[in-house]
């Protein structure tokens, strides 16, 4: 039953999920038709809220182009690569391939979203190439699902927000230390069950993925070697470009300033250190500057993707806040809540606002003050409701391809490859959440 159920959800995801573009702009012609036919505004006024709301993830569709471009920077140099490689070493079959591959993507998710979203594609092809009988996109899809974790762990925007003096509910519930919320033992149960038993699920999945489609992987290259010319045909500009020197030098600037910025934050890895600790590593570890242009040329290809689609979904964030859409969507849920049940239902409605708000912080700002008010009312416990909000967030990225982006540009894949398993493993985590919040 589980094989037929696996196998069913991919062939329907292969025959009827288009491409992650397409997929934006039918969810901004579906939340276009629900703000006019549910709330009170009007065709013009959605426009308006669509217009003014498209560029509201500038700067995270910049961070979020640059882990792609930065991430396949260093990796396409000889140290990471080798780094990969040997750890591709401890998979000597295909089980042992998607169990591995699950199991780094989660830690690295634990560690930093950005970071663990990079790391899982980027591995998952030195995997491959360890043991080419794998599925690629059961590899792949195991790499993503290590993002469910993300917001339990240390890069979690919400607990990270609500234990920070000054953020915007701290009128209303003032700061929540992360002891009560990431360190809490109901987020621990949640993140320990996950990492364990995910790796076990995806090993389960082989049974429907061995009978689809194989995808051959788009294998990383090595990088193929810049021409040495005499040095004493070299002008003053091709000696620049060679120089190791340049490269050493600026290099080691940038990772003094990731050391500065660790002492003085202590273990704050939020996606902008990783960004310029990946660009200074890829500087410093090319070795010379042509060099590390010349990756650079071929890695910007991956992030076309991004910078097309995220202000969409910033249209539709737009859409959503603005004509009162996701408050309805959270106050329908509130109303049939108690003390106790009131966490699972702040779960699943988070999950699925955050199908159209598909941004921890940005879900934040929308459901933040609107739970959190409710919680006070209704007498639940608030750390637990604000980390409800934060997993129901991961959640549904299962099945939101606006985070599956960045993995697949560096994959090679669409998104339909797999979905179909992600839908699954949807299914399954739902469970291990909702009892870690209920009962733990």
């Amino acid at each position: 039953m589980f094989t037929a159920l696996t196998r069913f959800s991919d062939r329907l995801v292969q025959r009827y999920l288009p491409d992650a573009f397409i997929f934006a702009l039918v969810l901004t012609l579906i939340v276009f038709l629900l703000g006019i036919f549910i709330t009170p505004n009007n065709p013009v006024q959605m426009v308006q809220l669509w217009g003014d709301g498209f560029w509201g993830l500038l700067e995270f569709t910049m961070q979020m182009s640059l882990i792609v471009v930065t991430g396949y920077i260093l990796a396409n140099t000889s140290i990471v690569k080798s780094i990969l490689a040997r750890l591709a070493l401890f998979a000597n079959t295909p089980g042992q391939a998607i169990m591995l591959v699950t199991f780094v993507a989660c830690i690295a998710c634990l560690i930093n979203y950005g970071f663990g979203l990079v790391i899982g594609a980027l591995f998952a092809k030195h995997v491959v190439q360890q043991v080419p009988t794998v599925n690629f996109r059961l590899l792949v899809a195991s790499a993503y699902s290590g993002m469910i974790v993300w917001h339990g762990g240390l890069s979690g925007s919400i607990p990270l927000t609500i234990a920070t003096p000054g953020h915007f509910l701290e009128d209303t519930m003032g700061t929540i230390a992360i002891q009560d919320t990431l360190l809490a033992p109901f987020n621990i149960f949640i993140v320990v069950v996950l990492v364990i038993m995910l790796p076990l699920m995806n090993r389960l999945l082989m049974r429907a993925a061995d009978s689809t489609t194989k995808i051959e992987p788009i294998i990383i290259q090595e990088e193929a070697a810049v021409k040495e010319e005499p040095s004493e045909s070299l002008t003053p500009a091709d000696r620049l470009e060679n120089s190791q020197i340049i490269s050493i030098v600026i290099g080691g600037l940038g990772l003094i300033f990731v050391v500065m910025h660790f002492i003085n934050n202590g273990l704050d890895l939020n996606i902008n250190i990783v960004n310029f600790a990946f660009l200074f590593l890829g500087i410093l570890f090319h070795r010379t500057p042509r060099r590390f242009l010349k990756t650079v040329s071929e890695a910007v290809k991956n992030a076309g993707g991004i910078i097309i689609q995220f202000p969409f979904y910033a249209g539709i964030m737009g859409m959503m806040v603005g004509s009162g859409l996701s408050e309805m969507m959270s106050v329908m849920f509130i109303a049939i809540s108690t003390e106790f049940t009131f966490p699972l239902f702040t779960f699943i409605s988070a999950g699925i606002v955050n199908f159209f708000v598909p941004s921890g912080g940005g879900q934040w700002a929308v459901q933040g003050p609107i739970m959190m008010s409710a919680a006070y009312e209704i007498g639940a416990e608030p750390a637990r409701v604000a980390m409800a909000v934060a997993w129901g967030d991961a959640w549904t990225n299962m099945i939101q391809p606006f985070w599956t982006l960045p993995l697949l540009a560096i994959a090679g894949l669409k998104v339909r490859d797999i979905m179909g398993f992600c839908v699954i493993i949807l299914l399954w985590t739902f469970f291990p959440i909702a009892i870690g919040l209920l009962l733990i």
